[in-house]
């Protein structure tokens, strides 16, 4: 067949049926992060090496050469020639949460839309890569370059695959990772994973005075699953002191008709149990979300609480609630590339007896580079009786706009689309950073909904086929 040809969006519609239902069965596979399922081979727990398996298999099926690298990723080739054009998908999932309007697992088609976990970041599109992959290989189109689809199992924690993955196996020359936005994302600002702890002990060397006679003590407090979350559930335990307990149920449940927000509060004896919803989204961008855990925080610096809890209270308050931009911190910075600095607070974590831990995801643009911006926040948890735990840092990211990668990808996407492609920088972090030169390329076209990480996730069909359609020109482009 010759290129000139080819209609690509009618080569997938001829295979519309079977990447539905191929997708929809990937998507069927619960791949959260399981710890108690590790072994070896499974470093991310059964679920995850189960679809591993899956995608590894679809491409099997389609001829191309498999590799399993530890259970920690995989990839399958095709093509032949001495560059390698890279193709990076995941196949790891944020956890569930709570409140869908179809099980997360099921895979539902509502309203021309699959529902499920996974469905957008990053399953859906991993199989639209696959899908693209098979297309040019079954056409027996004339490349000469080799193409592989990696695929990664922990990008959704602490990437520890990808690192994993390229200790041993080849870089590829260039290449896209199909986990975004069209038209084409050439910058991603630093991201940092760190924990904000204080012990117990902490806390005592810091020689605070007793409070006399507080309202309540603060036993516990939980919000938030993952760094790179906005936490959508919160949890407070309290033991009522100065004031009966059903007092303080009272005042909760004003503060949420005065606030519009939206919880519950349940008093056995001298204990108070405080729930709080709030509106999960992507960390990357944790002004569009509502934080359950500082909005509980918020509520509590309204009572007069113990020592230690007062001063986890007053931080709280001070620096992460409704603070998304670091200004109390002062590290607020926006560039005009990239955007401002973000930061998230995901996950809370309080015991009386124990430790006071934050997880933040701090993402930042170039020209606030992190040895500029990390000194202050050492000095603010200072203050407090805080220590920093980096979990991971990976800096900013940029391929050159004129590189032939972009500007390739550019002229696949407006040849398809009949849309200008511009160009696009984020505070998301996609596995095209993990390229020497990568960059990500959709699959969410302009207008849609950005619902990873969100209840009742999904991708349109039509937008399914749409992007594979443009994944199967695009590899054909790159490897010919």
């Amino acid at each position: 067949m010759s290129e000139t040809t080819i209609n690509w969006l009618a080569e997938v519609e001829k295979r519309k049926e079977e990447l539905v239902r191929t997708t929809q069965e990937f998507l069927r596979i619960k791949s959260v992060l399981d710890e108690s399922t590790v072994r070896e081979g499974a470093p991310f727990g059964e679920g995850i090496r189960r679809a591993l398996d899956f995608a590894l298999q679809v491409c099997a099926d389609a001829g191309m050469a498999t590799k399993v690298v530890e259970g920690y990723a995989g990839h399958a080739e095709f093509g032949a020639g001495e560059e390698l054009i890279g193709i990076l998908s995941h196949v790891d999932v944020v956890p569930e949460g709570d409140g869908w309007s179809s099980p997360p697992y099921a895979a539902e088609i509502v309203d021309g839309r699959i529902v499920a976990r996974g469905a957008l970041d990053d399953k859906g599109p991993a199989m639209a890569a696959i899908f693209a992959a098979r297309i040019v290989k079954e056409l027996g189109l004339p490349l000469s370059k080799r193409v592989r689809l990696i695929f990664g199992t922990d990008e959704e924690t602490l990437w520890r695959c990808m690192k994993r993955y390229f200790e041993t196996e080849e870089m590829p020359a260039m290449g896209f990772s199909p986990d975004a936005d069209f038209p084409l994302i050439y910058a991603e600002k630093g991201l940092t994973h760190l924990v904000w702890r204080q012990t117990r002990d902490a806390f005592l060397q810091q020689g605070l005075p007793a409070r006399p006679h507080p309202d309540a003590r603060l036993l516990r407090l939980n919000a938030g699953l993952r760094m790179n979350m906005v936490p959508d559930r919160a949890r407070a335990e309290l033991q009522a002191a100065g004031r009966p307990a059903a007092g303080i149920a009272e005042q909760y449940r004003c503060f949420l008709r005065e606030q519009g927000r939206i919880g519950e509060a349940t008093v056995e004896g001298d204990r108070v149990v405080l729930a709080m919803e709030g509106v999960s989204v992507h960390g990357m961008d944790p002004s569009k979300g509502v934080n359950a855990g500082t909005w509980l925080v918020h509520f509590l610096a309204q009572l007069d609480l113990d020592e230690r809890a007062a001063q986890f209270v007053r931080f709280t308050e001070t620096y992460l609630h409704e603070e998304h931009y670091g200004e109390a911190l002062g590290i607020a910075h926006t560039d005009p590339e990239m955007g401002p600095l973000t930061v998230n607070t995901g996950v809370i974590r309080y015991e009386a007896e124990g430790d006071a831990a934050f997880d933040i995801n701090i993402r930042y643009p170039h020209s606030q580079p992190f040895e500029k911006w990390e000194p202050i926040v050492l000095g603010r948890l200072k203050e407090a009786g805080f220590v920093q735990e980096i979990e991971d840092h990976m800096t900013p990211h940029r391929v050159d706009p004129s590189h032939p990668l972009v500007t390739t990808l550019q002229r696949v996407y407006a040849k398809q689309t009949g849309e200008e492609a511009t160009l696009i920088a984020i505070g998301g972090a996609t596995y095209g950073r993990s390229l020497h030169v990568g960059v990500a390329f959709g699959p969410l076209f302009p207008g849609r909904a950005d619902c990873a990480h969100q209840r009742d996730e999904h991708i349109l069909i039509e937008d399914l086929v749409r992007a594979t359609a443009i994944y199967a020109e695009a590899i054909y482009e790159l490897a010919k």
